[in-house]
């Protein structure tokens, strides 16, 4: 019962929400503003063979109606029937090459703009702040970036071109309708209004749909994401079934959020089917009628049933089109989303680049929340000098890792000022602050690529040699020595292949090698075996030489040669100094000392 009521649970979380909006031309109009690089290009191009396309084709039932049937067949010019045979001929291979480019040009059109709007969108998320991570998976931001900028891939390549090919064509239709017979036209015409009305009643539910189906897209996504991520877990609490389960759930609201919108899509193409036999109806009964009566010609009847074939076809595509629209939408509502989503962490309109750093910090009165019920940090002052090397100490949720946060300005303070080398950071460009400081973290992330690569990747214009000396000073290179291809050995996403420890190996000499001025290890022993830590005592003794340090460690060892020891209680910083000094105050930091040593007993 409990694992039930924790499925659904789940279930029925999401940070992902229908978001409901009119449809509004404004806002598809900021869509198609990725269509201007393109507007001195491959733009003019697919609306010259669009144009071409729809003259060609309003032309040709003038030749085989008027042109043929009054007069070549009814007067039996030969002559003239084989000069208007090879003129229709010539147009229809006008119109199949006009079409060719303009599909060839249109989808190379749309791939561009998909890989321009999907770079847009990439690029904004990588500058918005942590907060914005906290608050949304992995997968439901993979959503937004694939399938929502795929979604429209059809539109681009297509949809928009069409729309326009099909506006030009009923305009010239309804023109040549009016012209040949604005009787008979003003007959058929009068459906219109009952179709536009039934159509119309249909957008927003159709909307709705398609917005309901890239929620549950994003939150199918999500779990996926999250139970490959967790597999090793699942299976450890054999947990398969559960989460089997949990699954079946969420894959069948997506399979009835695509059921219910595809059948929403279907309703308008019979109206217009059922609409188009009403007209042809009324094309036969009152059309034999004007023939009879001389009103028209047989070949006006015939250009006629010509026009008005020509006539619903661009309609029931323009309902396609407009189908693509409410997807489109729907997407780009979702994708405008997040590019609306200004970074919290924003630079001032004055910030100044720090060509280099000495490396002093200091907290000045600094309070700090995630959220309005979890104070991370209360009134905190602290100073650190350059070249010092400080330690942060307490128990879990004391503030340590927020105060390398806040550093780093991954977030910024919600009261008091943190300055480097006396300047407030909000004062500085971020890259100015983030390219000085190299962070070490506890779960370190290895990216797909080589070992050099990702030694690499602190420091991309670092030379091979460069990497080797990083490695061999920080004790890598005993390992990676001992790889089947050493230095070009490729590992998978995370770096499963690898251990922990070789894991976090790596880590150090990637912060090392980028030669920060401020360096933050955060936990960053906790994962490595007493051999592989004595490895790198040496190496962390010589290379943190000069350079201004924080650690947020439990060992002891790690710590107790600090040059100053921050202990925090709380968010609150309680006790300062260095680990002689701490031990003889006989405070936290002595009781935490000494309960270390009575669990290594």
């Amino acid at each position: 019962m409990k694992h039930k009521k924790f499925i659904l649970e789940r279930f029925q979380y999401s940070t992902e929400s229908v978001i409901d909006k009119p449809f509004n031309w404004k806002q598809m109009g900021r869509l198609l503003k990725y269509l201007v690089p393109y507007s001195n290009s491959l733009l003019p191009l697919a609306f010259f063979t669009v144009i071409l396309t729809t003259a060609v084709r309003l032309l040709i039932p003038i030749f085989i109606g008027v042109y043929t049937l009054d007069h070549a067949i009814q007067n039996k010019d030969m002559r003239l029937l084989t000069m208007l045979a090879g003129v229709i001929a010539g147009l229809y291979l006008i119109s199949y090459i006009a079409n060719v480019y303009r599909i060839r040009w249109m989808n190379k059109l749309g791939q561009h703009v998909i890989f321009d709007i999907r770079r847009h969108l990439f690029t904004h998320v990588q500058s918005l702040s942590h907060r914005f991570f906290d608050q949304r998976s992995a997968g439901s931001i993979l959503v937004r970036i694939m399938n929502d900028v795929n979604s429209l891939q059809e539109l681009f390549t297509s949809g928009v071109i069409n729309l326009l090919m099909d506006i030009l064509l009923l305009a010239g239709v309804c023109v040549i309708l009016f012209t040949l017979s604005p009787e008979l036209t003003a007959a058929i015409m009068l459906i219109l209004p009952i179709m536009f009305f039934i159509s119309t009643s249909l957008r927003k539910s159709i909307r709705r749909s398609w917005q309901e189906v890239r929620v549950k897209q994003s939150k199918l996504n999500s779990h996926l994401n999250e139970s490959i991520q967790g597999i090793r877990v699942t299976q450890a609490f054999t947990q398969e079934k559960e989460n089997n389960t949990f699954f079946k759930g969420i894959n069948k609201e997506n399979l009835q959020s695509w059921r219910e919108a595809t059948q929403k899509n279907a309703l308008f193409r019979p109206l217009v089917e059922m609409t188009n036999a009403a007209g042809t109806v009324i094309l036969l009964w009152y059309g034999t009628h004007l023939i009879s009566t001389d009103a028209i010609t047989i070949g006006v009847f015939v250009s006629f049933a010509f026009y008005l074939g020509m006539f619903w076809e661009p309609i029931s595509r323009l309902g396609q089109v407009y189908n693509q629209l409410l997807m489109g939408m729907a997407s780009s509502e979702r994708i405008f989303e997040f590019l609306d989503e200004k970074p919290l962490v924003a630079e001032r309109r004055n910030a100044r680049r720090l060509e280099d750093i000495k490396g002093d910090i200091e907290f000045k009165e600094v309070s700090f929340s995630y959220s309005a019920d979890r104070p991370a940090l209360n009134n905190v002052s602290l100073k650190i000098w350059a070249g010092q090397t400080v330690a942060l100490v307490g128990h879990t949720g004391s503030g340590k890792t927020t105060i390398a946060n806040l550093v780093g300005r991954f977030y910024d303070a919600d009261e008091g000022s943190i300055k480097i080398d006396g300047r407030d950071i909000r004062d500085i460009k971020i890259n100015s602050i983030r390219s000085r400081i190299s962070v070490v973290l506890q779960d370190t992330f290895i990216f797909s690529g080589s070992i050099m690569e990702n030694i690499r990747f602190g420091k991309p214009d670092a030379s091979d040699e460069d990497v080797k000396a990083a490695a061999i000073a920080i004790g890598a290179d005993d390992f990676i020595c001992k790889l089947p291809d050493k230095y070009d050995t490729q590992v998978e996403e995370r770096g499963n292949v690898l251990s922990v420890g070789e894991r976090q190996l790596l880590s150090f000499a990637r912060a090392l090698l980028a030669d920060p001025r401020i360096l933050i290890l955060d936990e960053a022993t906790a994962s490595i075996d007493t051999e592989t830590e004595l490895k790198i005592q040496h190496a962390l003794r010589r290379l943190l030489q000069g350079r201004t340090s924080i650690m947020i460690a439990h060992r002891l060892s790690t710590i107790r040669e600090a040059d100053k020891i921050f202990v925090l209680e709380n968010g609150f910083l309680m006790e300062e100094g260095n680990h002689e000094e701490l031990m003889k105050t006989a405070g936290i930091y002595h009781g935490l000392v000494t309960a270390q040593f009575v669990t290594s007993e």
